[in-house]
């Protein structure tokens, strides 16, 4: 199977990769939903809605603060270095992703869709002014800060840059990646659930539109029943296996 699906991505017209916490696990990065169970005396989940952050802004920042001090030692695995390699070889097209880490980006890959947002961005939800933190070169700095964070234009405080349980995702992102589905012959399924929704929706409308669908996974997910190709087995190493079988292929 891994040979046939090779096959599909070298041959593919326009391919695209949809990727989960799943590729990210392999590079030390807690899913959400397993990341620790209780943080203190509460589920992720509580406080990562707009209410918690009405409710108690402090503790949604500490929160967040400690999050982003665990990512930030997180580093590409193989299966981000093969999914950039293919942007690069000219294969594959554009990458949208489920997670905020930003493991992606490091990795090398350009045309990236972050359809949750980036942890290590802020936003202010009155003015509108955003900061990544990482590009800016404050983020030891913000790290170490005990205050909270305030918009250097506004005054008002200011949020992490990713979407919150009862949140809708950014209009301008989802819009680009179900353009992309659409226009995709090969889409290629990497560590997701395929249970969140409405980015659950990318796959389906790949098949929808009559492309293939290729999911790599640990397990099956959500998006088994409409797959074309499944590959048991860590992203790592399945996509290490592809990459040097596309490289043939292409050349």
């Amino acid at each position: 199977m891994i040979e046939e699906a090779a096959r599909l991505i070298a041959r593919s017209r326009f391919a695209i990769a949809f990727t989960g916490a799943g590729i990210s696990a392999e590079s030390g990065v807690p899913t959400f939903r397993g990341s620790g169970g209780l943080w203190r005396q509460y589920r992720a989940e509580e406080l990562a809605t707009p209410e918690a952050f009405r409710r108690n802004p402090r503790l949604v920042w500490e929160f967040y603060r400690w999050r982003m001090n665990l990512i930030r030692k997180a580093k590409p695995n193989r299966a981000h270095y093969a999914l950039a390699e293919l942007e690069k070889m000219g294969v594959l097209k554009a990458v949208i992703t489920q997670n905020v880490d930003d493991l992606h980006r490091e990795a090398g890959t350009e045309n990236l869709i972050e359809l949750h947002g980036n942890i290590f961005r802020v936003r202010c939800p009155s003015c509108g002014y955003g900061e990544d933190l990482k590009k800016s070169g404050r983020l030891e700095e913000f790290l170490a800060g005990k205050s909270l964070p305030r918009c250097p234009d506004c005054g008002s405080l200011l949020r992490p840059d990713v979407v919150w349980f009862g949140e809708a995702l950014p209009e301008d992102a989802m819009n680009r990646a179900f353009g992309l589905a659409e226009r995709a012959d090969v889409c290629l399924v990497i560590g997701t659930s395929g249970v969140v929704y409405p980015a659950a929706y990318i796959p389906r409308i790949v098949k929808e539109s009559r492309g293939i669908v290729i999911e790599i996974n640990t397990g099956e997910s959500g998006i088994t029943p409409v797959a074309d190709i499944f590959l048991r087995g860590r992203a790592g190493e399945v996509m290490e296996r592809l990459v040097r079988m596309i490289r043939r292929l292409v050349k």
